[in-house]
């Protein structure tokens, strides 16, 4: 993983290097048309387009999405079978375009429970587009921030089994290496839609520095210029990262 906030200062630039969202609101923006829920997230999938193209002409490197939370099967189970069929859909249709866009796409999540068709179709894609870096795009999938923490842990101890009886040993970076996500920077910016204010288990770890951004619009109206909006609010922050505002101050 790359430095930890909580380590070292990160190079902070205008436009956010790691973009992490909670797509939410999709079965409100149908109930509100009077429409099934699923219409909501069919039309989701066409903002996830919308915002994949639009990091990549901003100029963004890591975007993460979280599609499906550990939680989500709670949800009915008609909704939960649909979401499972879109994804499936997606990865059947998405793939070759994100290919050809020099996207590359990473599915994180406890994959175990998926049928062997998705969790084929999601080997398949990331092998596909492994060669790719215009922009780094990441699924959460049957993910919670807790079982990420969880599972690093265990790998970890897998790793050094060492450490159970020399937990002195054991630090931040040391850990932060079996994240599901060690691969890319801590988010930046966090947009939430749908009007909801909390990160619902999302990026637990990853979002201790995070710059949190809550947005009323539903996740199917959020497009080109509600991320231009985040960014804009996103360049107003001012960056501390345990410092004083004299510290960040740019020098006259």
């Amino acid at each position: 993983m790359l430095s930890s906030t909580t380590l070292a200062v990160p190079v902070c630039t205008d436009v956010p290097r790691h973009l992490a969202i909670i797509m939410d609101g999709n079965g409100r923006w149908a109930t509100k048309r009077f429409l099934p829920r699923t219409a909501g997230h069919i039309r989701g999938v066409q903002a996830v387009r919308r915002a994949v193209e639009t990091c990549g002409k901003l100029g963004v490197e890591y975007l993460t999405l979280f599609a499906f939370s550990s939680e989500n099967w709670r949800r009915p189970k008609d909704e939960v079978s649909l979401l499972m069929r879109l994804f499936i859909q997606t990865l059947e249709k998405e793939v070759t375009k994100l290919e050809q866009q020099g996207v590359r796409l990473r599915i994180v999540g406890d994959l175990s429970p998926f049928e062997p068709r998705l969790r084929e179709l999601i080997r398949s894609a990331e092998q596909r587009t492994e060669h790719n870096n215009a922009l780094n795009l990441t699924i959460a999938a049957n993910y919670g921030g807790r079982w990420d923490i969880l599972q690093a842990m265990r790998r970890l101890l897998l790793a050094h089994p060492d450490l159970a009886n020399n937990p002195d040993a054991l630090d931040e970076s040391l850990l932060s290496e079996h994240l599901s996500m060690a691969y890319a920077p801590e988010p930046d910016l966090f947009i939430r839609t749908g009007g909801e204010q909390r990160i619902s288990n999302f990026l637990v770890w990853q979002l201790a520095y995070t710059e949190l951004y809550f947005s009323d619009e539903y996740w199917p109206d959020f497009g080109a210029p509600e991320i231009e909006a985040a960014f804009e609010w996103y360049r107003t922050r001012e960056r501390r990262f345990g410092r004083t505002s004299a510290q960040v101050a740019k020098p006259i």
